[in-house]
């Protein structure tokens, strides 16, 4: 915009001469004043050109902000589900620990709503952000199992349960490159991760492949492959950033919200 705005100007600024000239001219032939019209036309045409792309510009401008406005509110809506997510679990879990604590208690009683907190649990891992999700669901099946067998005692348990809690917390808060097994178009690949917090998930291939974690529905993920190379180059300057330590600044980055 600032480019047709300078081209304008100049126009503007060479009509302005050309009547100077035109207006002090000591004498002006037949000839002289049909160029000098000829040239007003061309330069008039090409103010009028430049002010219908400035205008375009302009109108331009506003539907990529209207669209960075909407993509914002989606972001915005996904960090609160995170972050209730997060909320719901701590406040179970403290309530868990309250209970542990209580002397009247026996294990037997705790055990059936420390089992109901791990399922809820797991299902908000499944639902989550599809990152290193087996590894995540593998630890909870196996606290499920313990208790279950009475292989651990409940209240321990409940110490196990909030250490998996925090790793959640810490997971929601880090921003980093790990690698993981994905499924992409029906096929298990090897890829890296760039994981920002619990919201966001880029991948890189060895293949040179890049893509994200997008939502289906309200409650799953998929892994998709971006098909601009604009959007291949914005993935390639996070995943350079983020091996480089660089973890603030600003990043344009192709939207996971949309839902497929």
């Amino acid at each position: 915009m600032l480019k047709i705005f300078m081209k304008l100007f100049e126009s503007l600024v060479a009509l302005a001469g050309l009547l100077v000239i035109t207006m002090y001219a000591p004498k002006v032939t037949a000839d002289n004043l049909d160029n000098l019209a000829k040239s007003l036309a061309k330069i008039r045409s090409e103010v009028e050109e430049l002010q219908s792309q400035l205008d375009l510009e302009k109108e331009n401008h506003s539907s990529r902000i209207a669209a960075l406005s909407s993509q914002l509110a989606d972001l915005s809506v996904e960090e609160r589900r995170q972050k209730v997510s997060i909320e719901k679990l701590q406040q179970s879990i403290e309530q868990l620990v309250a209970n542990s604590k209580e002397a009247e208690r026996s294990g037997e009683n705790l055990k059936p709503e420390l089992l109901d907190f791990l399922s809820e649990y797991k299902r908000q891992v499944q639902n989550g952000l599809p990152f290193r999700v087996e590894d995540r669901i593998k630890a909870i099946e196996e606290l499920e199992s313990n208790v279950a067998g009475k292989l651990i005692d409940p209240k321990k348990a409940v110490n196990h349960a909030w250490s998996l809690i925090e790793d959640e917390i810490r997971l929601s808060k880090e921003n980093g490159i790990y690698q993981q097994t994905i499924s992409l178009n029906e096929e298990k690949v090897l890829a890296d991760i760039a994981k920002l917090g619990t919201v966001f998930l880029y991948f890189q291939t060895r293949d040179n492949r890049a893509g994200m974690a997008q939502r289906v529905g309200d409650s799953s993920w998929k892994f998709v492959l971006v098909d601009s190379s604009k959007d291949k180059e914005h993935i390639a300057k996070l995943f350079d950033s983020l091996k480089k330590q660089i973890r603030q600044g600003y990043f344009e980055l192709p939207n996971p919200m949309k839902k497929l």
